[in-house]
């Protein structure tokens, strides 16, 4: 666990030090019912700093969160992410308490498309493997051959033994798995509310106002939008991309709090913003997180059968991308 002052220095490149002050002690009682519950806090890449650098404890992707948290001895784990994501965690550990600090923080992709959307896809579409993006529901991955991250979607359609895939729910990500496979990609209309909003002009306005900066977008976004960026990869893929490169002026297209968790990591780059938030990752706040631990609320929980369907999909893909 970090001391105080490592957080505090964490939070000095986002916060003002009056800010920094009032977050404090917040963060000391959360970092204390840690302790006392035996819990573990998982941090996504878009939640706002004080709650991603202040009290979580793994960090990255939601994917690599679940299943680090797999592998930890806490008898609670507390996503600090979306809905789908403590689900995916619940999948990775059905006998551990996972908790939300907000029922209501939920994903447009993830809510895009059903179970039921699924099993007509299946229905008109017989024998074609359904490949399904992290982003989605227990229930949808419960109806999913196997799933895929943003990082490792190319590979997973390509290890399929099939010409055509259906791949969901984003088309946008589908768009650009397309791209990179020889596989016919049958799509659905899912997308981020997020990276929906990024185009192409936007990032060539970039360039124009600061010219050498390096763009990096997440495959959520448009295809138009990937072509003109310099990199395009998942969140953590974006992290290492920014190390390895050495790139100094950075424009990441992605959702906005990235860029402010990124800065307290890489201090000698400078980060040019956009301000594409997401209001779901931004309802889980210190207040809530607290609470959700001091009362050991909202805890996610799955019918076992979706539990046992839905955690095959995704051990098919850990098996597929560490082979």
């Amino acid at each position: 666990m970090k001391t105080i002052e490592e957080i505090r220095k964490s939070l000095e490149s986002t916060y003002m030090e009056h800010e920094i002050e009032e977050k404090l002690p917040l963060i000391q009682e959360i970092n204390r019912l840690k302790k006392e519950k035996n819990a573990v806090l998982l941090g996504h890449n878009y939640m706002t700093p004080d709650v991603f650098h202040g009290v979580s404890d793994i960090l990255g992707d939601s994917l690599y969160l679940s299943k680090a948290a797999a592998e930890t001895d806490a008898d609670i784990i507390l996503f600090n992410g979306v809905h789908f994501m403590a689900e995916t965690a619940k999948l990775m550990s059905p006998d551990k308490k996972v908790l939300i600090a907000d029922l209501k923080a939920g994903c447009s992709l993830a809510e895009s498309i059903t179970r039921e959307d699924v099993k007509k896809l299946k229905s008109q579409y017989p024998g074609v493997p359904v490949v399904t993006y992290v982003n989605c529901t227990a229930e949808v991955k419960a109806e999913t051959d196997i799933c895929c991250t943003s990082a490792n979607a190319v590979q997973i359609v390509n290890s399929l033994d099939s010409d055509t895939v259906i791949f969901l729910p984003d088309e946008y990500l589908a768009g650009n798995v397309q791209k990179q496979t020889d596989k016919k990609i049958i799509s659905f209309p899912g997308r981020c509310m997020v990276h929906e909003m990024y185009t192409a002009e936007d990032i060539l306005s970039v360039r124009r106002q600061w010219p050498g900066v390096t763009v990096i977008s997440h495959p959520e976004c448009n295809t138009d939008v990937v072509e003109v960026s310099d990199f395009a990869g998942s969140t953590s893929q974006m992290s290492k991309f920014i190390r390895d490169s050495g790139a100094k002026d950075v424009f990441l297209v992605t959702e906005c709090s990235m860029g402010d968790n990124l800065r307290s990591e890489f201090p000698d780059r400078q980060f040019v913003s956009s301000c594409r938030t997401c209001p779901h990752m931004k309802r889980i706040t210190l207040e809530k997180i607290k609470d959700a631990l001091l009362y050991e609320q909202f805890e996610i929980k799955l019918d076992p059968e979706i539990v046992e369907k839905g955690r095959m999909a995704v051990q098919r893909m850990l098996e597929v991308s560490y082979k």
